[in-house]
């Protein structure tokens, strides 16, 4: 009788372990204090963000090889997030070309991509070149470097998940071998 207790006791504690994944960070950046200008001209800052998990990336519009296919596959993300339900986060591109990118360039950008809710998402703008080098370095570890004798600015092609706190605890591919339902699972699990 008491092997058959031990059994049930060892079937339960296995059922319980598989009903709901527990978050693994693997960063702990701390995102740096902003106040940046969005897609519809407004000040968004870090505590615009905050109890809300988002997913950062590097962006610019006039980039026609990583960041098209990049904001492409951001959209295919969040309909994925939509699909499963989940309200509470925000999708954020910063421009690596500020110079260029104002918020109607950023707005009209986005005109380009079937996005079926646009209040998710914040294209943001409104500083220099040499603060978004440092702040990408800063924040998310990550470089941002405008070319010289070039239009073209170098920057990472990953995504960044941001808890709700405002640090960096995840990243992952945006280009090529986007791993969407990972990233659909972590933000629900991170909540």
């Amino acid at each position: 009788m008491r092997k058959f207790h031990i059994s049930i006791l060892a079937f339960i504690l296995l059922l319980s372990g598989c009903s709901s994944e527990k978050f693994e960070a693997e960063h702990d950046f701390k995102v740096k204090d902003f106040e940046y200008t969005n897609h519809r001209n407004k000040r968004i800052s870090l505590n615009s963000f905050e109890g809300t998990p988002w997913l950062a990336m590097f962006v610019y519009t006039r980039c026609n090889t990583v960041c098209p296919p990049m904001t492409s596959n951001m959209v295919d993300v969040h309909n994925a997030i939509e699909k499963e339900g989940i309200k509470n986060y925000k999708i954020v591109g910063f421009t690596v070309d500020p110079s260029h990118d104002t918020p109607d360039i950023l707005n009209n950008y986005l005109t380009y991509y079937p996005i079926n809710d646009q209040s998710k998402w914040e294209l943001l703008t409104g500083y220099e070149q040499a603060e978004m080098t440092q702040f990408a370095l800063q924040s998310f570890n990550t470089v941002v470097k405008k070319l010289r004798g070039s239009e073209d600015v170098a920057h990472d092609i990953k995504y960044f998940l941001v808890d709700q706190k405002g640090t960096v605890v995840k990243s992952y591919d945006g280009y090529s071998e986007v791993p969407t339902e990972e990233i659909v699972n972590d933000l629900k699990n991170i909540q």
